[in-house]
């Protein structure tokens, strides 16, 4: 069996690390050929040296001689920088690039693996909300398959396979609704970072977990299902979910739902990205539906989680408004975790940010770039002088 070839962007965070248990589970079909981390050098280090893979990369330059000196005992090709982290993603030996970079920054390399043919695994929301039509565009033009990796859209993609898409008439999206789900509007305003980073249901990283908390999160899941599977914002419609179960459903054109339920373990739509179109046997946790005793759905509050209400406002505006939407979003998450900033003021800073920031209609590439820079500075003009 020919073993695919993994890069991936991201090995040090929450996706990267679980995509390498399932590596470990199943060496006979999946090896590591590229590493790539932001800055976190110790366990870049130790991963390095566990999965000797041909590549490794850290996109903070300042790092690139420890690591290389760390390395030097291996047969490794140590790389650093940007433009280094998407030419890796080109390499013909390749067959897999697993997209986890947190943020913008998992833009570029996306499209440059889709440029070169190769098949995505995203779990990089940021790169479909910030230029979800030029991606679509690019991954028919080059043939590279996008295969999601949120455990939602996973859920969608699992629903739809071998389904007719003329036939959905909507996509039911779900949300466990963070830790805050019970909290009083004006509970929300005391909220701390340390509070909204214990999220009840899922292990994630900290800007993701944020987001969760606000809804910013499954906002930009709206924005993603939207590209992922050629569907209109309208027939997207968001449930909240606590119990994590149901992943996510379809509801087709004569009424009938496919849903996918699984155990709140991230592993399982990574290894369904990596292998397919198969299943692969293993030991991930099993759904005891014995022990379910209620499963129940909810409508989202927009106002009390106004971030959801401003995703969908830039999904229907469309342009570069999901860039603008993204860029002031990460410049408030990280405000309000550095505590510069209330819960309550992400979603504030977010809609100035709309407001002043210049619209384009129909951007290209270098209009998301500017786009981006544009929002980061005048979001953070906006949160210093709140």
């Amino acid at each position: 069996m020919h073993r695919k070839q993994i890069a991936i962007l991201g090995s040090t965070g929450s996706i990267g690390t679980q995509t390498l248990d399932i590596v470990r589970a199943c060496p006979d079909r999946f090896q590591v050929y590229a590493l790539v981390a932001h800055r976190s050098l110790d366990l870049l280090v130790a991963q390095a040296r566990e999965f000797a893979p041909e590549v490794v990369c850290i996109a903070d330059e300042s790092l690139y001689q420890p690591l290389k000196e760390a390395l030097a005992d291996l047969p490794v090709k140590v790389w650093a920088g940007s433009d280094a982290v998407a030419d890796i993603v080109t390499f013909p030996s390749v067959d897999i690039v697993v997209a986890a970079m947190v943020g913008y920054a998992g833009l570029r390399p996306t499209i440059a693996a889709i440029r070169a043919g190769k098949t995505v695994a995203l779990a990089n929301k940021e790169t479909l909300v910030v230029a979800g039509e030029l991606i679509q565009q690019l991954a028919g033009q080059h043939h590279a398959a996008v295969l999601p990796v949120d455990s939602e859209h996973s859920a969608i993609f699992q629903s739809l396979v071998g389904e007719d898409p003329q036939s959905v008439e909507k996509l039911l999206l779900t949300a466990s609704g963070g830790p805050f789900r019970r909290h009083t509007a004006e509970q929300l305003q005391h909220v701390t970072a340390a509070e909204a980073l214990r999220h009840p249901n899922w292990e994630m990283g900290a800007k993701i977990t944020i987001d969760s908390a606000t809804m910013m999160n499954k906002g930009f899941e709206v924005i993603e299902a939207k590209w992922l599977f050629g569907v209109s914002y309208e027939q997207i419609q968001v449930l909240v979910h606590p119990q994590s179960v149901v992943h996510s459903a379809v509801q087709f054109v004569d009424g009938s739902v496919k849903a996918q339920l699984g155990a709140p373990d991230m592993r399982l739509p990574i290894q369904y990205a990596l292998a397919f179109p198969e299943r692969v046997a293993g030991s991930l946790p099993r759904l005891d539906l014995f022990k379910l005793h209620t499963l129940t759905f909810e409508e989202p509050d927009l106002q009390r989680f106004p971030c959801l209400r401003l995703a969908y406002d830039a999904i229907a505006k469309g342009g570069n408004m999901p860039c603008v939407l993204n860029a002031a979003n990460e410049v408030a998450n990280l405000a309000f975790r550095e505590a510069r900033c209330g819960f309550m003021q992400i979603a504030d800073a977010v809609a100035l940010t709309m407001q002043r920031t210049a619209f384009v209609a129909s951007p290209d590439y270098d209009d998301y770039v500017r786009t981006d820079l544009e929002a980061r500075r005048i979001a953070a003009e906006i949160i210093d002088n709140m």
